[in-house]
């Protein structure tokens, strides 16, 4: 038998019961794929990570990420988490740790604020897919619960990736937001034609000075109905408004906070930063702060 240390951390937030939980095992060696996820399934988060020793010398440390039903190459929530865990059980100060995940070889940057942490991690490389075909933009806009007359004309419907891809879908009203009931099982069945399993449906219309966007992501295809805040969809989003010009910015930067959550009773906020060049995404990177929960330990 073996014990395991686990934490529940909500990140995207400092206040506990708020932003997204996830499952944080920090001492993963050993464990095997099953394990792993049985243990994801268990505790029940969206995304659960867990920690190994580097397999070579490219990197500092390895995470995978399992949902309840399947491993994903990238998460943005549980990789704050798991930082998070990492620079309090290490006691880090200002530093960059590079991580080896299902997206790649990628920094990420610890900052020790007032003996606390920011966590910002680099994501992968921005892929843009075509604009999805007329017939399959409207079976989502069905599956959402939306009309076609509640989108913003200006955002095309559009599959775009820095890890782990998400449908961006632009809507006009935060309260067309906020009352969303979507049809899961033919949300599912979409992300079966179309090879995405994420959804995000954002606003601009955020009633907040501090805040450009609010968003809410479904993924019911790898057992997420919906997740509360979601680093891999705010940070494509990110890389989706430079690509459009949905609004303007500078040569070289273009940063801002998205917050989600709100309608789940689990707000939280993801600070957003895209490296331009040529007026197009080059690079994105999420931020965000992080609280435990609670620690434990898990014999197995």
């Amino acid at each position: 038998m073996r014990t395991v240390r686990y934490y529940q951390v909500d990140a995207f937030t400092k206040t506990k019961f708020q932003g997204n939980p996830a499952g944080v095992v920090p001492d993963a060696d050993g464990l095997t794929d099953r394990e792993m996820q049985q243990i994801a399934r268990e505790m029940n988060n969206s995304e659960t990570a867990f920690i190994l020793s580097p397999d070579a010398s490219d990197h500092d440390v390895r995470v995978r990420f399992f949902t309840p039903s399947t491993e994903v190459p990238s998460c943005g929530h549980a990789t704050i988490a798991a930082h998070y865990v990492r620079a309090r059980e290490k006691g880090l100060y200002n530093c960059t740790v590079v991580q080896k995940i299902g997206a790649g070889i990628l920094p990420v940057e610890i900052q020790n604020q007032r003996a606390d942490y920011k966590i910002i991690m680099t994501q992968g490389a921005i892929d843009f897919s075509e604009l999805l075909p007329a017939d399959v933009q409207e079976s989502i806009i069905r599956a959402c619960g939306l009309r076609k007359d509640q989108r913003d004309d200006r955002c095309p419907m559009q599959i775009v990736s820095t890890g782990h891809s998400k449908v961006m879908i632009g809507i006009r009203e935060r309260s067309v937001l906020d009352k969303l009931d979507p049809d899961y099982l033919q949300l599912a069945a979409i992300s079966r034609r179309t090879g995405c399993n994420g959804y995000f449906v954002f606003t601009f219309d955020s009633g907040s000075d501090d805040i450009l966007t609010c968003g809410r992501m479904f993924a019911p295809a790898i057992g997420i109905p919906e997740d509360p805040v979601t680093g891999n969809a705010n940070g494509p989003l990110g890389a989706y408004i430079v690509r459009h010009r949905l609004v303007s910015c500078d040569h070289e930067q273009f940063a801002f906070r998205g917050a989600q959550g709100q309608a789940m009773g689990r707000p939280g906020v993801v600070d957003v930063e895209v490296l331009v060049r040529d007026r197009q995404p080059h690079q994105v990177m999420v931020g965000g702060r992080a609280v435990i929960v609670f620690r434990t330990d898990i014999e197995i």
